[in-house]
């Protein structure tokens, strides 16, 4: 029975590493996207060309990879009993951040959509970094536990 435990608990740790993988690809995908999106004309072909991009790498591969990361995280959470230690807590704020982040993209793609451009390409190349740093003090977290 114990053997089936660790099984499972390491089942879940790779599907859970597979889906973060492709939630941060995308995460860092699409703010690329939309600066070259921003560069073309509101009513061009162009436009309506990274409008669909944008659109089905949110659908195919943003929403998902977000669900799954989060249930199979809970899961593994729980399965350590991770739910009562500090590091846990502030992983749990970033990975909170993150999902913010992502809805935030969802509705900048939206209004990219209907003509709106709020940020510049500068800008948008900064927030694109948010994933990045978040990552690694996720990483830092999980690895080294430093409370």
């Amino acid at each position: 029975m114990q053997q089936v435990l660790a099984m499972t608990y390491l089942w879940l740790k790779a599907g859970h590493v597979i889906f973060v993988i492709f939630w941060m690809a995308g995460l860092f995908m699409l703010p690329r996207f939309f600066v070259y999106h921003q560069e073309a004309a509101p009513d061009s072909p162009e436009n309506a060309v990274w409008t669909d991009r944008e659109a089905k790498l949110l659908k195919i591969i943003l929403w998902p990879s977000l669900v799954v990361v989060w249930v199979l995280g809970l899961a593994l959470a729980v399965s350590i009993g991770a739910l009562g230690q500090g590091w846990f807590h502030a992983k749990l704020a970033l990975v909170l951040i993150l999902s913010a982040y992502h809805v935030w993209l969802a509705g900048y793609h939206a209004a990219l959509a209907r003509g709106e451009r709020r940020l510049t390409g500068r800008k948008l190349r900064l927030i694109n970094e948010v994933p990045g740093i978040a990552a690694a003090l996720i990483v830092i977290l999980v690895i080294v536990k430093p409370f």
